[in-house]
């Protein structure tokens, strides 16, 4: 592989223009695509297999009428002190409300005065009206929430507390200017790491250029792929990410072989060949850690690993083919013009370690390990196990109007109902009934409330309503205990577990659906795939690793390390959105349960992005191994020779997750800072004090491969040995024209 991807670099450094107006005209066509593609798609929450969607699907087949995609508003009522909402004065004020609600894009609004609403609460004081709308949440238009938000000032007038909920009052969430954050950050790094604006901003325009055809593919296939916009959000995030570290990573070892005194084209193919092949693997990595989101089988999910994955091999792609192109072009300015004035002969700088040179911090650091492993072992591995301790109470669920900002009318509007109806009014469970085998379908679907009523922890079941055709029946019960409680699962499960015993009985088959029942069901769907998911991900992972460096040690260790740092982050996860430990200073408003996807998405994500830095780190040391040197002498030439590289990737890519962090959607919030702080322990305590240790402990065993399990194995020449010999050979036959003993000074390129 390194072999071709040498004359691949050397190829696209030849033919620079051409390569980079290719690249051009993709990203062209991209946006031509996105800007005649149709709006995409809402998402389509399905999960496969679980009680919830067959109730789902079966409301489908049996209600067609009913508008079940049509956003929906609450509006509740509360009397004046010492009054009630039934009062003539009061009734009239919501009378007038409600005609204000009607019309328009409404469907239908409910009168809580009607007899058997069950809208008025016990006490009198409180009542709710529910509008139906004929179109989804993300199409009820600004002059339809105007027209709520004024009904409800118009209740606050007349004397009424009012607030509404519902997602009929959805806004597109704003992002704000995160990406512009993270980019902002990496440009001060990449400046700081190259001392060259012109090469610090190369990494960041072909990563955006390969990203913004990522987004833009995404945006123009999304009809066709049923890819909702926030499909693209992870796609982003990650393409961001990784697009900046591998450019940064294949300029920096151009860098560093034009200082050993190569020219520009025998540079960038040497560079091509060696990190490039690094990146092929770090790239794969990610893509299996994404691609295998698929095995848990919810088809959102699926998705957005998939559309992720093309935008990460895009990055490889471009990182292979656009980012030599650049360094052609670029010219010497890819160093500083301190670094030019300096070495007017060549234009570039001594070698790394070079005789006369103060040995850097990464070297003097990995020195220190190899004198301290066992201590900088322990004292890592002990302080993410402390971190991770949170992660023993962590609750997973779904964020409601119960964890919006106290100061929200959504929020305030779930309080009312919670004190007038009940912490379990909040989060109905229906009921659907198939009653197409009973002898007597009106009996078995009020047998199977009566049932149902009967049930631990249900304080209300309302009447069975039947479909048109008579086979099929809906209810709702109420539990005693808000959605979010350990109880109401148990409820749910109680209920589930009456089915058998009702199918017996009436020949009716009972489902169970519902916001806190599809919470349920995809919490078990998430736990039931984490052990398939971590076997399929690590698996191959682990198989790829072994490929790379040749050894069982080596992949075992980094699989490990990569639990350790996961576990850390999903610990301060639960630490700042759960328990609210500095949950201001990001602007967390309310704390509430852990997003039940994140576990299985961190673990993917976090995974694949932690072996980019073993594969970057790590692969430096093998080479060194490889070409002659000692174990601890390998290690401290991986650290000198990539270790600042690696702390800059990491910290670009801290940047770019924490830039998310600014969103104002919990998810992506939520998902930017559990990224950001993997990131942060797994690049530098995990890859620059464990793996070190590690290695220094293990010495020349960390290299051991059995040698039939070595013949099995195809040697891929991540480390440019075969690249080597090749280039030797080569020198042999043709010495004056392969490598030359001393450079004139060359054109810039341009």
């Amino acid at each position: 592989m390194a072999t071709f991807l040498y004359k691949l670099g050397r190829l696209a450094f030849r033919r620079r223009r051409l390569f980079a107006l290719a690249w051009v005209a993709l990203l062209a066509a991209a946006i031509a695509g996105a800007s005649t593609a149709s709006s995409p798609p809402e998402d389509d929450f399905a999960l496969p297999g679980t009680e919830a969607q067959k109730a789902f699907d079966l409301l489908d087949e049996r209600f067609p009428a009913a508008n079940a995609d049509g956003a929906e508003a609450r509006m509740v009522f509360r009397a004046p002190n010492g009054e009630k909402i039934t009062a003539t004065d009061n009734r009239a004020a919501v009378k007038e409300t409600l005609q204000d609600l009607s019309g328009g894009q409404a469907d239908s609004v409910s009168d809580p005065f009607a007899k058997g609403s069950g809208a008025i609460s016990d006490d009198g004081k409180v009542a709710y009206t529910s509008v139906k709308y004929k179109v989804p949440a993300n199409d009820v238009t600004d002059a339809t929430q105007d027209k709520i938000k004024a009904a409800a000032e118009d209740g606050r007038k007349a004397g009424l507390t009012v607030e509404t909920g519902g997602d009929a009052l959805f806004v597109e969430p704003d992002m704000g200017s995160t990406e512009i954050f993270g980019i902002a950050v990496a440009a001060i790094v990449l400046i700081l790491t190259f001392g060259s604006l012109i090469a610090a901003g190369l990494p960041l325009i072909t990563a955006l250029i390969g990203v913004m055809i990522g987004i833009m593919s995404i945006t123009a296939l999304a009809t066709t792929l049923n890819l909702s916009s926030d499909t693209s959000t992870l796609a982003m995030m990650i393409g961001l990410a990784v697009g900046i570290d591998y450019a940064l990573f294949i300029a920096s070892r151009y860098r560093a072989e034009l200082s050993e005194g190569r020219d520009r084209e025998e540079a960038v193919g040497r560079a091509v060949g060696t990190a490039g092949s690094a990146v092929v693997f770090a790239g794969l990595t990610v893509v299996i850690a994404l691609v295998g989101l698929s095995v848990v089988n919810i088809p959102v999910l699926t998705r957005m690993g998939m559309a992720a994955a093309g935008t990460v091999v895009i990055a490889v792609l471009v990182a292979l083919t656009l980012v030599p192109a650049a360094l052609g072009i670029v010219g010497k300015r890819i160093f500083g013009r301190r670094v030019r004035k300096a070495n007017p002969a060549t234009g570039v700088p001594p070698a790394a370690g070079a005789e006369g040179q103060k040995p850097k911090l990464g070297v003097r650091w990995a020195r220190l390990v190899l004198r301290r492993p066992r201590l900088i072992l322990g004292a890592a591995v002990l302080a993410l196990a402390a971190v991770a301790i949170p992660v023993g109470s962590m609750q997973l669920g779904f964020p409601d109007e119960g964890n919006e900002p106290k100061h929200t009318t959504q929020r305030k509007a779930y309080d009312m109902l919670s004190d007038g109806f009940g912490a379990g009014f909040n989060g109905p469970l229906m009921g659907v009934i198939e009653v197409d085998s009973s002898d007597n379908p009106q009996q078995a679907a009020q047998e199977v409330k009566d049932r149902v009523s009967k049930v631990k922890g249900v304080v209300a079941v309302t009447e069975p309503t039947f479909n048109k055709a008579g086979d099929t029946a809906t209810f709702t019960a109420v539990p005693k205990t808000g959605p979010g409680d350990a109880e109401t699962e148990d409820i749910v499960r109680d209920i589930r577990d009456e089915s058998g015993a009702i199918k017996s009985a009436t020949g009716a088959s009972l489902y169970l659906t519902g916001a806190t029942a599809v919470t349920i069901d995809f919490s078990q769907v998430m736990n039931d795939a984490l052990v398939p998911y971590l076997a399929l991900v690590v698996g191959l992972a682990f198989v790829l690793l072994m490929l790379v460096f040749r050894s069982l040690l080596v992949p075992l260790k980094a699989a490990l390390g990569f639990l350790l740092s996961v576990l850390a982050a999903l610990g301060s996860v639960v630490a700042v959105f759960q328990w609210g430990w500095a949950a201001s200073l990001i602007g967390v408003e309310q704390t509430g349960p852990i997003m039940s996807m994140m576990p299985i998405f961190m673990i993917g994500v976090i995974f694949g992005l932690a072996m980019d830095y073993e594969v970057f780190l790590v692969t430096r040391m093998r080479e060194a191994y490889v070409h002659g040197e000692s174990p601890g002498e390998a290690i401290v030439s991986g650290f000198r020779l990539g270790a600042r590289v690696v702390v800059a990737a990491a910290i670009i890519m801290i940047s770019v997750f924490a830039g998310f962090i600014g969103a104002s959607v919990a998810m992506i919030k939520m998902m930017g800072f559990g990224l950001a702080i993997a990131i942060l322990f797994d690049a530098f305590v995990v890859r620059m004090a464990i793996v070190p240790a590690v290695l220094a402990l293990l010495g020349r065993r960390a290299w051991w491969l059995p040698k039939w399990l070595d013949r099995i194995l195809p040697n891929v020449d991540v480390e440019g040995e075969k690249l080597r010999h090749h280039l030797e050979d080569g020198a042999r036959e043709r010495p004056a024209a392969t490598i030359p003993a001393q450079r004139a000074p060359e054109r810039t390129g341009v």
